[in-house]
């Protein structure tokens, strides 16, 4: 029993671990100026979940509203919500690359500063586990070891990102730098041909002038 309790407390202490590294999920307090615009954005590869929950808080009795705009690396709008104070996007990215979430105070909130929760959940942090573990009969352990299977998978796919980005990075830094030497090296050949043009120049100046 005690050997089932240290296995439990384990598996939850390395998932919770794992979940903490893997899981691209953070709630943000925005405080919008009047007329003005804030904006969040994220990092995100393609065919991957994305759950933002918002809500303004309110203060003093006034319903100060938003409007919301998420859009993808290219430009695409995947949200738009007008005049509201609380609400919720979700979709699969299509395309890797920052992915903006913009929310503007609307003109009515006058000289009002409207405060703003932002809850950006990625990738696993957006599945419900509840749910997962009725529909799949787990729980205890078992449930913890998919976590933790889940969270592993996670951790490695970013990893093979994070070489992929250092590998392409590597690539551009040695293109640039052969681009570089080769602009150099043609510089001194620029620089010796001219000094010698102009070596001969002077030559058959004198030697017009009769100086030489």
């Amino acid at each position: 029993m005690a050997r089932r309790g240290g296995a439990w407390a384990w598996a939850a202490t390395a998932a919770a671990l794992l979940w903490w590294m893997a899981a691209g999920a953070g709630a943000v307090w925005l405080e919008i100026p009047p007329s003005a615009t804030k904006c969040v954005s994220e990092e995100i590869q393609s065919n991957v979940v994305v759950i933002g929950d918002y809500s303004v808080l309110y203060e003093h009795h006034l319903n100060p509203t938003v409007t919301v705009k998420v859009t993808s690396p290219f430009g695409d709008i995947v949200h738009h919500k007008q005049k509201v104070s609380t609400g919720q996007f979700s979709f699969t990215t299509a395309e890797a690359g920052n992915y903006l979430a913009c929310f503007s105070a609307d003109g009515r909130n006058k000289r009002l500063v409207v405060k703003l929760n932002l809850d950006w959940r990625v990738g696993i942090a957006t599945k419900d586990w509840d749910s997962v573990a009725k529909k799949e009969k787990l729980e205890g352990v078992e449930l913890e070891l998919v976590k933790l299977e889940t969270s592993v998978q996670a951790i490695h796919e970013n990893l093979l990102l994070l070489r992929s980005k250092e590998a392409n990075m590597r690539d551009t830094s040695e293109k640039t730098n052969a681009r570089a030497t080769w602009l150099s090296i043609i510089s001194l050949i620029v620089c010796i041909i001219v000094s010698v043009l102009q070596l001969w120049h002077l030559q058959q100046y004198f030697r017009k002038k009769k100086l030489i």
